[in-house]
């Protein structure tokens, strides 16, 4: 069983989060991971599905060995709520043509030798050069490099348009792979946009920079806020229902490109 370390049977002196994973069959005969996690704050044993898959929460005292009855009860449960999520994003394989979204759209990759890992393209497809014994972190590394690349030239296009009606600009941007939120706004002056959002339609995207943007006006999201908002982005509420629609599907599809 591949893991971390080895939780123990049982835990009751445990302070901290542990972590292993372990393989489950699904009613379908699918293979999946799921991450076990022992958490000293839990009351109760909790199996739950999200972008990154599917994660067995134990309480400290409940036997590794309840957690696996627990979650055998529950598979036909794990299997439709597995078969519900978004997921029309493929891993790549090496050498095999592939496609990756970027801006709404899929756009064909295909592969060729190269001295580092790297994506080149001219806006229409793209291709991912690996040195011959690269292997699946590299391509993670460049697939990341090129996001947070594509990333930076659309902030860099929206932002000087902005800036004369902001009392000041942020103090840097940092590119994150969050696990829930699309932005934020540090007391700094730190603004920090979720990666996968350049997945996404350039709108949206944009609608997020704006909203924290405005948090350097307002620091709450009281209506003086929200009019800030629509002075600059009259049609937020569309992108805020894209996100609800879309926003799983965005995360998750970037969770499985940069999965090493």
């Amino acid at each position: 069983m591949p893991s971390l370390f080895r939780l123990s049977p049982t835990a009751p002196g445990v302070s901290r989060l542990q972590r292993d994973t372990f393989a489950f069959e699904l009613s379908d005969g699918r293979q999946i991971d799921v991450l076990r996690v022992r958490d000293p704050r839990a009351k109760r044993l909790r199996l739950s599905v999200g972008e990154r898959g599917a994660r067995l929460t134990l309480p400290p005292r409940i036997t590794l060995l309840a957690g696996e009855r627990f979650i055998h009860e529950h598979r036909d449960w794990l299997t439709d709520q597995l078969a519900q999520q978004p997921g029309d994003v493929a891993p790549l394989v090496p050498g095999e043509a592939g496609s990756i979204p970027l801006r709404g759209q899929s756009l064909p990759l295909d592969w060729a030798p190269g001295r580092v890992a790297r994506v080149v393209g001219d806006g229409s497809s793209l291709t991912l050069q690996l040195p011959p014994r690269a292997g699946a972190a590299a391509v993670a590394r460049a697939l990341r490099d090129f996001y947070e690349a594509q990333a930076r030239a659309d902030i860099g296009r929206w932002l000087p348009g902005y800036l004369p009606g902001l009392p000041r600009a942020p103090s840097r941007i940092r590119l994150r792979v969050l696990s829930s939120q699309w932005g934020s706004l540090a007391p700094d002056g730190t603004l920090t946009l979720d990666l996968a959002l350049v997945l996404g339609r350039p709108s949206a995207f944009e609608y997020v920079l704006v909203h924290e943007l405005c948090h350097l006006i307002h620091a709450d999201h009281s209506r003086r806020f929200w009019r800030e908002v629509e002075a600059r982005c009259p049609d937020w509420r569309a992108e805020r229902d894209y996100f609800r629609d879309e926003g799983r599907r965005l995360k998750a599809g970037l969770h499985v490109l940069l999965s090493a």
